[in-house]
């Protein structure tokens, strides 16, 4: 046994009889091909910690002066800019014989837009950085939507069912310690988190996807013509329907005519409880006293610690069953923030205090971890519900429709936020009680299930 291989049999629960059902060269190169993804996911994720709309790119915003209003455009750029494009895209990808090297080439488009994010933040100050920043982070969105549609296609061509949902795993996992070095770093920096140090962090990140592009190129995939047909597919996929018909309206059909993919976007759409709720969190810390930026220092360690804890135990649970895994994660989800909501108002929390800190600091955490259950089970499901190109399709679909469904359920969130932070929590937890019934529809895809 090799090096490589013993130390995959230490990380991954192996699933012999669906790696029997590879074709021998892809069955022989599992081992190698299981440790270069999860260094692949390991090194975006710790890289995203870097330039998180969230928390790094705001606190740049306000060190060179860009005014509040462009702060406001941060999370909607990045996320929806990374998922929109997808189905437009699609047809491109899947021409590609070589799915690895649409990834190597849309991590190598989020460095380069990092690297000019850390330059403009290093010699920029006020509107014109802002507008710069954000026309890179546009780009860099693009690279992620590459990434997002031909990295779970690449999973599925050189891994089997059964150990998927243990490679995310471990990925979120050695996120999450980046996580917790950068949250402290910024407890223990304070007020001297200037731009410069902030230029710093970002090139650091831009370096992370180069090696994240080095990475890519090392797998070794195997070359078919169509995921592994001998002559091109009929269908929704191939040249005579890209001809005949728009993306646009392949995406329509496919939501209209295929029951389980619309039942999983239906899912996926109120399993957003878990992901738009943690900013609320972080308000609601704010204006009980909470310090703004020790504070949220703390905020990033339990987001840290949150992934370091949930990503091996939930990258197991999806490979048992990644249906559940979304119930169970939203269910709990709705719980916490229901009982957030409930000793918020019975103790009227106020003022900097242990206590208070302690109680939304915590709350944060387990919201986040149950994300990343729910994370780690949605990317599991989406992989092994289908074949081929039928599964870059669902991946591609899929995220143009919750680019749509994040601005829509976004604005309607934030409207109701305006009435006061609470109400926007228990409309979070009553979609994610619907998206737990709604999950009762779909279909369980792994085999152990």
């Amino acid at each position: 046994m090799t090096t490589t291989e013993r130390i995959h049999a230490r990380l991954i629960t192996r699933d012999l009889d669906a790696e029997a059902a590879l074709p021998e060269p892809v069955r022989r190169d599992v081992p190698r091909n299981s440790l270069r993804l999860i260094g692949a996911n390991a090194l975006q994720s710790s890289g995203d910690q870097t330039v998180s709309a969230s928390t790094v790119l705001p606190w740049l915003f306000h060190a060179i002066g860009v005014p509040a209003a462009l702060t406001g455009a941060l999370v909607p750029i990045r996320e929806s800019g990374s998922m929109l494009p997808q189905a437009f895209l699609t047809p491109f990808v899947v021409r590609v014989r070589r799915r690895k090297l649409v990834n190597v080439a849309g991590a190598l488009v989020q460095a380069a837009a990092v690297a000019v994010m850390a330059i403009t933040a290093a010699v920029g100050s006020g509107v014109v950085a802002g507008l710069v920043i954000l026309a890179a982070l546009a780009v860099f969105s693009l690279g992620r939507c590459l990434t997002s549609i031909a990295s779970k296609d690449v999973q599925a061509r050189v891994v089997p069912k059964g150990e998927r949902g243990q490679i995310n795993g471990l990925a979120t996992t050695a996120s999450g310690l980046v996580a917790i070095t950068l949250g402290l770093a910024v407890r223990a920096l304070g007020e001297g988190l200037d731009a410069q140090t902030l230029a710093a962090i970002l090139g650091l990140g831009a370096a992370l996807w180069v090696a994240v592009a080095g990475v890519w190129a090392s797998i070794r995939e195997p070359v078919t013509l169509r995921d592994g047909a001998s002559a091109p597919p009929q269908g929704p996929d191939s040249d005579e329907a890209d001809e005949g018909q728009s993306w646009f309206a392949e995406t329509i059909t496919l939501l209209r005519e295929d029951a389980t993919f619309r039942n999983f976007v239906t899912v996926r759409s109120f399993l957003l409880v878990s992901s738009l709720s943690p900013p609320f969190i972080v308000t609601m810390a704010v204006q009980a006293g909470a310090p703004a930026l020790t504070g949220l220092g703390g905020f990033i360690i339990a987001s840290g610690l949150a992934a370091l804890l949930g990503g091996r135990v939930f990258g197991r649970m999806a490979d048992r069953s990644s249906r559940r895994l979304m119930m169970l994660g939203a269910a709990l989800a709705s719980l916490v923030l229901v009982a957030l909501v409930v000793v918020d108002t019975a103790l009227d929390l106020a003022g900097d205090s242990l206590l208070t800190y302690a109680i939304f600091v915590g709350a944060y955490f387990l919201v986040t971890m149950l994300h990343t259950g729910v994370r780690v089970g949605r990317k599991t499901y989406v992989v092994d519900i289908a074949d081929g190109d039928q599964r870059t399709t669902y991946v591609a679909v899929s995220n143009s429709a919750m680019g749509l469904v994040l601005l829509v359920v976004g604005a309607i969130t934030s409207a109701i936020a305006g009435l006061g932070i609470v109400w926007a929590l228990l409309f979070l937890a009553g979609l994610g009680v619907l998206g737990v019934l709604s999950s009762r529809r779909l279909p369980e895809v792994e085999g152990a299930a």
